[in-house]
């Protein structure tokens, strides 16, 4: 068999996504695979390789496509970010989650890290079109609300209050695109809100 790199990623990740990752053992992939475990062995050293080299493969293959972003406007932008961050939390196996956190710690803080840096670059660019847009507050401090922002994405998903359904929710999207736009957003940002969220947030 013929195998790359990039298919045995691949393969593996839909095993950790639809069983976890303890569970799936490396004599696991390799039959699943059809091959033998001294050729697994010749891609990766060991399983935490694996693990790591797999969750570095979905931050780099499930960017989804951001369209033509030209044409949106800060809000709209953040509208699509948000729609974009639900679906992956919504399409996420929890149990994979608390296998990287609980057995490899040191890949969990890694992967956490990169999302974190991403979305916080996000952020920063989307509220300083809003601003030079004139969509936003020009009072409002950027990385405070950014840091807020991504404070919610991190703690929403993992507490005892509101579960992963409801935050994933058209309803609870709703609420929380509105409270947030509304948070940051001038009188012509509130404006644009007012006219356009029926198309923003057609399922509310």
């Amino acid at each position: 068999m013929n195998l790359e790199l990039n298919h045995l990623l691949k393969e593996v990740s839909k095993l950790y996504s639809r069983y976890g990752i303890r569970s799936i053992t490396m004599d696991d992939i390799a039959r699943e695979l059809g091959i033998s475990k001294k050729t697994l062995y010749k891609f990766v050293s060991d399983k935490s390789d694996l693990v790591e080299r797999v969750m570095l493969f979905e931050l780099a293959n499930k960017r989804p496509n951001p369209g033509d972003q030209k044409k949106r406007n800060a809000i709209e932008d953040l509208f699509w970010v948000n729609k974009m961050i639900n679906q992956t939390i919504k399409d996420t196996n929890p149990s994979k989650e608390f296998d990287l956190q609980k057995y490899y710690p040191a890949i969990y803080k890694k992967i956490h890290d990169i999302k974190t840096k991403k979305i916080m670059e996000s952020m920063l660019a989307n509220l300083k079109k809003g601003k030079k847009e004139k969509l936003y507050r020009k009072d409002l401090d950027e990385d405070i609300i950014a840091r807020m922002y991504l404070l919610r994405i991190h703690r929403i998903p993992h507490n005892e209050i509101i579960t992963a359904s409801e935050f994933t929710s058209s309803k609870f999207i709703y609420e929380m695109f509105v409270y947030h736009i509304r948070g940051i957003a001038s009188s012509k940002g509130i404006e644009f809100l007012n006219k356009n969220i029926d198309k923003l947030l057609p399922e509310h």
